[in-house]
């Protein structure tokens, strides 16, 4: 008989379960980890079973974003306007870049809306975990839905703007055509591009929270570098060919020059630049023109980018939200 003085361990099995290691415990009664990393099939089910949460959680943001201001959602369309009219006054007037590329204006808005998309969408994901730990903490769900619903306001932000944009593309004198609805595969392929770097900067973001603080500088280089303002073609024509082939594979000038040929074919209409070159006379390589394959190139990337974002974030699942 024990006495009150006999030691008891509050912790071992007993009865049947005498004897079963925690292991044996755990299958028998069919207990996991707490926060255990489910396997890639299963993480894609919980994340689809979420959509629902992921659409109104984008929503909710979006309304919230410019309740403070006065003008209200109205910003979400002034921001890219205010964009093009220094962009216009810059690169336009100024460095005479207009002179270069016809239907300037049109051409330069829909750059501008575009890159934006991507720009902000990679912004957002960077701070996506970082900025969310309470709701990581508090709740349970797939981490992948915070960068995926981040990048779904910034689509509903472009969706928003494109009434506008269209009305800047019109007024410029383009009349639509059947190429317009290629607008819509366009924008799923650049989504699903802006999607996979956003989850991949999502996790860098949750590891290094400096890193939002960089992320606008190489953002505005890419920019820059992306033929968004001007025609890159008149200062790349003397690189060797092999680096005008690498330059042409950028996504954000592929997913440019898409969406640019879309609303305006006629600008990379080959009577247009008869020769191959541009409207200032400058010999332009048939990639930079708008290459067969584009198509080709701006899937692989939204597949790549969208794939390996998706795996490299779900391989982290578990670390998200710890101290």
């Amino acid at each position: 008989m024990s006495t009150l003085s006999d030691p008891v361990s509050l912790s071992s099995p007993r009865g049947t379960d005498a004897g079963l290691t925690p292991k044996e415990l755990a299958a028998k009664y069919h207990l996991s980890v707490s926060g255990r990393r489910p396997t890639l099939p299963e993480y894609v089910r919980q994340l689809w079973a979420r959509r629902a949460f992921i659409t109104a959680f984008a929503t909710a943001r979006l309304v919230a974003q410019y309740t403070t201001a006065k003008l209200g959602q109205l910003w979400q369309v002034l921001t890219p306007l205010l964009n093009c009219a220094v962009f216009y006054l810059v690169f336009g007037m100024i460095l005479r870049s207009r002179d270069s590329v016809p239907i300037y204006i049109a051409w330069l808005c829909v750059g501008v809306f575009v890159f934006q998309f991507s720009q902000s969408a990679i912004q957002a994901g960077t701070r996506s975990i970082s900025d969310n730990l309470g709701l990581i903490r508090a709740l349970h769900f797939p981490r992948a839905a915070l960068p995926v619903a981040f990048t779904v306001i910034q689509l509903q932000q472009l969706l928003i703007s494109m009434v506008v944009l269209v009305g800047i593309v019109l007024a410029n004198g383009v009349t639509p055509g059947p190429t317009w609805l290629l607008i819509i595969p366009a924008l799923l392929l650049q989504c699903f591009f802006n999607t996979g770097l956003a989850l991949v900067m999502a996790r860098v973001g949750a590891k290094t929270s400096d890193i939002s603080q960089l992320m606008p500088f190489l953002l505005r280089t890419w920019m820059y570098v992306s033929g968004v303002m001007y025609s890159v073609s008149p200062y790349i024509q003397s690189w060797p060919k092999i680096y005008q082939t690498l330059y042409s594979w950028n996504p954000a000038t592929i997913y440019m020059d898409l969406m640019r040929y879309a609303f305006m074919p006629d600008s990379f209409n080959p009577h247009i630049y008869p020769g191959g070159t541009d409207a200032a006379g400058h010999a332009m390589p048939k990639a930079l023109i708008l290459p067969d394959h584009i198509w080709m190139m701006a899937v692989t990337w939204a597949v790549v980018a969208f794939v390996l974002g998706f795996v490299f974030f779900w391989k982290a699942e578990e670390e998200y939200g710890r101290g």
